[in-house]
């Protein structure tokens, strides 16, 4: 298995830097668009710079990447092993702060922009809503104000008959009376007109906002969208403005002041001690009426204007790199997807070490007392191949030998010729 561990290893080397290079190259193109964001200046330095930031993302992180591949896989001991992944989060960690945010940014830059034009619109359509809301409380004691006016009127009206003091004609109760009577209609009167200036605003407040909406979901450049949104912020914003001034809450709870503060009771103008005794008590009377009427419209204007003033923020626009940190909660498969392109190759590190790992298991002799049967039969078996392979090559060098020998005993033919003996030729 180790031998086929390697040869994958090596053929897949050309694909292993071959990815390495796509990612990187990926990362760069992304990073590219991400900084042309950020820069300003004419538009040749701005490309050209971001050219040279976006080379420099890309081979940093192929070199990076390319280390790692080549020196993590195959260190052993533990230091060393420990060292280097430590240096493998810290290059990670420095790969995201000057890519990764980046390529975000150009994977969801609009997208994060047009987010936060829609988190202003709702913000300004509460704003909108609570200072018309405001405007509208005041609206609230209308009736309570026109009901003081008519009591105060009617009052009049009996004094003039001699319900009061018993005394019919146009004295000193009945002006009163009647004053009172005019100040609380006047006040009406401003409340009524302060209503209708309300809505008028709270239309054109209305308005703005849909025209904001429009450029939030609208199509063309975003930069120019925010733009063009910014303006209906800031005209937006004036709206709410004038339509908190238009609360009457403030001025009612001062009108109910001036009633207690201001109350002079008029001089008894009776012709006898009597009816004047009697215009006094009812004066007492009409004093205390005032106070108890003022008291009940500076509680409600109380809680009016203790809701608190509205105070829109003012419109910040964002580039597409500050909208996509600031909203990244709500762009994670594209964080995720930026992130990814970058750190890819750590996940082709741990196979390398993995794969490694196993070679140098497979080629470690196993112990006897570590050994399975399994283990066993196979060594017994490998040792007996290796056996009849050398008793064969015993066999071949040993018949190679005799026939060298052989070889080198045999004699030419005229040596070998045999001398017969004498007895032999003459009997021929």
């Amino acid at each position: 298995m180790a031998s086929a561990l390697r040869e994958g290893v090596s053929g897949l080397d050309t694909t292993m830097r071959l990815t390495l290079a796509v990612l990187a190259l990926a990362s760069g193109v992304y990073t590219y668009l991400g900084v042309r964001e950020l820069l300003d200046g004419s538009p040749v330095m701005t490309v050209f710079a971001a050219i040279i930031y976006s080379s420099a993302v890309s081979i940093a992180i192929y070199a990076f990447w390319s280390f790692l591949l080549r020196f993590l896989p195959h260190v052993r001991d533990v230091a060393s092993r420990l060292w280097l992944t430590a240096a493998m989060l810290l290059g990670s960690l420095m790969i995201i702060a000057m890519s990764s945010w980046l390529n975000a940014a150009a994977l969801a830059g609009a997208a994060a922009i047009e987010q936060h034009l829609a988190v202003t619109v709702q913000n300004y359509t509460r704003d909108l809503d609570t200072a018309h809301n405001r405007a509208l409380g005041a609206q609230s004691l209308l009736p309570d104000i026109q009901l003081a006016s008519t009591r105060f009127a009617r009052l009049a009206d009996a004094e003039r008959g001699g319900a009061l003091t018993g005394t019919g004609g146009s004295g000193t109760v009945v002006q009163l009376l009647s004053q009172m009577s005019s100040q609380l209609d006047d006040l009406a009167r401003q409340v009524a007109a302060s209503g209708e200036r309300a809505k008028a605003l709270y239309e054109e407040g209305s308005a703005q906002i849909a025209r904001m909406r429009a450029f939030v979901s609208g199509q063309g450049d975003i930069k120019a969208r925010s733009d063009a949104f910014g303006a209906e912020a800031l005209a937006l914003i004036g709206t709410i403005a004038s339509l908190e001034q238009t609360s009457m809450a403030p001025a009612v709870r001062r009108a109910a002041d001036d009633l207690v503060t201001g109350f002079i009771a008029p001089a008894a103008d009776g012709r006898t001690a009597d009816l004047a005794g009697r215009q006094s008590t009812v004066v007492g009377s009409v004093e205390k009426a005032v106070q108890a009427q003022a008291n009940a419209l500076s509680q409600a204007a109380d809680k009016i204007i203790g809701t608190g003033s509205v105070e829109p923020a003012r419109f910040q626009p964002l580039s597409t790199a500050e909208a996509v940190v600031r909203y990244a909660g709500d762009f994670l498969p594209s964080w995720a997807g930026a992130i990814s392109i970058d750190l890819l190759p750590a996940v082709l590190v741990l196979i390398l070490c993995v794969v490694h790992a196993a070679i140098r298991r497979e080629e470690q002799p196993a112990e006897a007392d570590t050994m399975s049967a399994a283990q066993l039969i196979t060594a017994l078996r490998l040792a007996r191949q290796v056996g009849d392979e050398r008793r064969t090559a015993s066999e071949a060098e040993a018949f190679e030998a005799a026939m060298t020998e052989a070889e080198g005993a045999a004699v030419s033919p005229a040596a070998t010729v045999t001398t017969l003996p004498a007895n032999r030729i003459k009997k021929d």
